[in-house]
């Protein structure tokens, strides 16, 4: 039943989530509390509870990115629980698979694409070999985070601790 009744009240489930909606995007969109309360005629007070109580975690925006990883789905679900924002994480054959798949051209599209893609987040976490990690930190000017997961060039799928990646993320949200 989308109509719920409080007292003598009638309350539109429907229109509740629309006005959310509307806030979020505006808020997405760059607009202040203030600017949107103004719009939608709702106290800024009520935005900042409504953001609070959504919220999964504060700071800046993290990228996880890691290959040849063997427990691709456990660290995924990891970095899921803490919010992150954007997760490149793939196994040795899916890494070959994505390289092989393209032409030269496409693939260093994609890099180029990749490297644009992760310069936009304020912490990279990168779970790679030494020679990856050092690329990256010359190539992007944020604060790259390594997980070292062997000499490169490394030869297979590596497990990467779990909890190794809780700790860190941990670390960042605080």
């Amino acid at each position: 039943m989308p109509y719920t009744r409080v007292g003598e009240k009638l309350i539109s489930r429907q229109k509740i989530m629309r006005t959310v909606d509307k806030v979020l995007e505006r808020r997405a969109a760059g607009m202040s509390q203030q600017e949107v309360a103004t719009e939608l005629q709702l106290d800024r007070s009520f935005i900042s509870r409504l953001e609070t109580l959504g919220e999964l975690r504060k700071g800046g925006k993290i990228a996880l990115i890691g290959f040849p990883v063997a427990n691709r789905e456990e660290l995924a679900a990891v970095a899921d629980d803490f919010g992150v924002d954007y997760v490149f994480l793939l196994t040795d054959e899916e890494r070959w698979r994505w390289i092989k798949e393209k032409s030269g051209v496409e693939l260093l599209n994609e890099i180029m694409n990749l490297v644009g893609t992760v310069r936009s987040f304020d912490s990279i976490i990168l779970i790679g070999s030494d020679m990856r990690i050092k690329l990256t930190e010359a190539l992007v000017d944020k604060q790259v985070i390594p997980m070292f997961i062997g000499e490169s060039p490394i030869l297979g799928d590596k497990f990467v601790d779990p909890e190794e990646l809780r700790q860190l993320l941990r670390g960042l949200r605080s």
